[in-house]
C-alpha cells in the first residue's frame, strides 16, 4: 500500500508519524515523505520514509499513486502552516481519491469545535490504530475479490 506523508515547517509531526508507522506497519507500507519545504521533506526521509520530494509540484504529481495521505488537518486548509499551505496544496489533497487520515491540530485562524484536545502522542497513536484497521480491511476485500 502506497502512503504519503504530508507536512511543512520543519516536519516534526511527519517524523513523528513516519518513525511510529515504520515501528506498527513495517514493509506493509510504501512511505513517500512529502514536504511542502525541502527542509520538511530532508528530515522525515532521515525518518525513514522510502522516498521523498518537496513543493506544490511534487505533492500534485505524487498523490495520483497514493492510496493513503496522513498529515494535520492544516494541509487542506489554505493558508495553514504560517502560510506554507497555498490553495493549491490544499485543493490538491482533498481532492485526492487517496484516503485521507488527518490529525486535528489546530491552526491559529480555524477553530474545530467539539475536538477533545490531546497530546500529539496519543493522536499519533490513534492515528497510527485507525491506518492499521483500514489496511487490514482494504486486504480482506482485496483477498475476497481475488477468490471470488
Amino acid at each position: 500500500m502506497k502512503l504519503a506523508v504530508i507536512d511543512g515547517l520543519g516536519g516534526g509531526l511527519g517524523c513523528q508519524i513516519i518513525d511510529n508507522l515504520i515501528k506498527e506497519l513495517g514493509d506493509s507500507v510504501e512511505i513517500t515523505a512529502l514536504g511542502i519545504n525541502s527542509g520538511a521533506t530532508f528530515n522525515m526521509l532521515k525518518y525513514g520514509a522510502h522516498r521523498g520530494a518537496s513543493g506544490a509540484n511534487a505533492i500534485r504529481v505524487n498523490l495520483k499513486d497514493m492510496d493513503i495521505i496522513v498529515g494535520p488537518l492544516g494541509i487542506v486548509i489554505p493558508d495553514s502552516m504560517m502560510g506554507e499551505v497555498t490553495a493549491d496544496i490544499a485543493a490538491t489533497v482533498a481532492e485526492s481519491s487517496a484516503k485521507k487520515f488527518l490529525l486535528c491540530i489546530n491552526q491559529p485562524h480555524v477553530e474545530l469545535v467539539e475536538v477533545e484536545k490531546q497530546p500529539v502522542a496519543v493522536l499519533i497513536k490513534k492515528l497510527i490504530g485507525r491506518i492499521k484497521e483500514y489496511i487490514q480491511m482494504n486486504k480482506k476485500s482485496d483477498d475476497q475479490a481475488t477468490i471470488e
